[in-house]
């Protein structure tokens, strides 16, 4: 009989020991994925969308034209207007948009990060094809940029257009990850109200070029300048991307 509750009690501590481990395994792997969104949210989320949804697929482009002053695009608020006024002249205006574009430090007022304005995906162009699943798919190795996807609103390819057969360069004001450049110099056209004074850092949409970091969507190399003439001179015209952040 002592034989018997001695192996009953020692089945159960062997039980509730194993009982135990189970509930902080499932614990554990519930805060890794937490922590690490990626590891499922990028297999739900489609390649594509149909059309004919009750929103615009449309959540994401390259604008078809800049604002023709340069760096100059009226701050952030002028960068974000001019988005949301080409989106809703292809049906898209459903969405609110933003420029993808970084700030410098100035005054009281502290950097702004690109990537901290646009939402959290996803986010699909005029065609309804996927460019990023997240925020970190669209920082990382994983995001569908190239010159076939990133089109303008209207579906255009933005290579070819006008006089600047290579026009690639596309405003960003930004480091790989998406963040401001520090000190002083901010590659962002005084945090783009200048077609006069600095300079301001491109992408290549095409992700194509010479030098190391050219194959960047987003931090390919820094203009010439802030004027219009500067920005076309190394195949660029003022344009920028836009993301909907709904």
């Amino acid at each position: 009989m002592n034989l018997y509750k001695t192996s009953a009690r020692s089945l159960g501590i062997v039980m509730s020991s194993s009982l135990i481990v189970l509930v902080c395994s499932q614990l554990w792997a519930a805060e890794t994925t937490a922590d690490n969104p990626l590891s499922t949210s990028t297999e739900d989320v489609p390649e594509e969308l149909a059309m004919g949804g009750a929103k615009s697929v449309t959540s994401f482009f390259i604008t078809s034209r800049g604002l023709g002053s340069g760096g100059n695009l009226g701050g952030l608020s002028g960068a974000d207007a001019h988005c949301q006024a080409l989106a809703a002249a292809e049906y898209a205006g459903d969405h609110t948009w933003r420029a993808y574009l970084s700030t410098a430090a100035a005054g009281n007022q502290g950097a702004i990060n690109a990537r901290d304005r646009i939402g959290d995906g996803p986010w699909y162009n005029a065609e309804g094809l996927l460019i990023a699943a997240n925020i970190e798919q669209l920082h990382g190795p994983g995001n569908r940029i190239s010159k076939e996807k990133a089109a303008t609103e209207s579906l255009n390819p933005v290579n070819g257009v006008g006089d600047t057969p290579n026009r690639h360069d596309i405003l960003t004001g930004s480091q790989a990850d998406g963040t401001a450049f520090g000190g002083d110099d901010g590659r962002s056209c005084d945090n783009w109200t200048s077609s006069a004074e600095g300079r301001a850092q491109v992408g290549h949409h095409d992700r194509m070029g010479r030098g190391e970091s050219s194959s960047s969507w987003n931090s390919a190399h820094p203009s010439s300048g802030c004027s219009q003439q500067n920005l076309e001179s190394t195949g660029g015209a003022g344009l920028f991307y836009c993301f909907a952040i709904d």
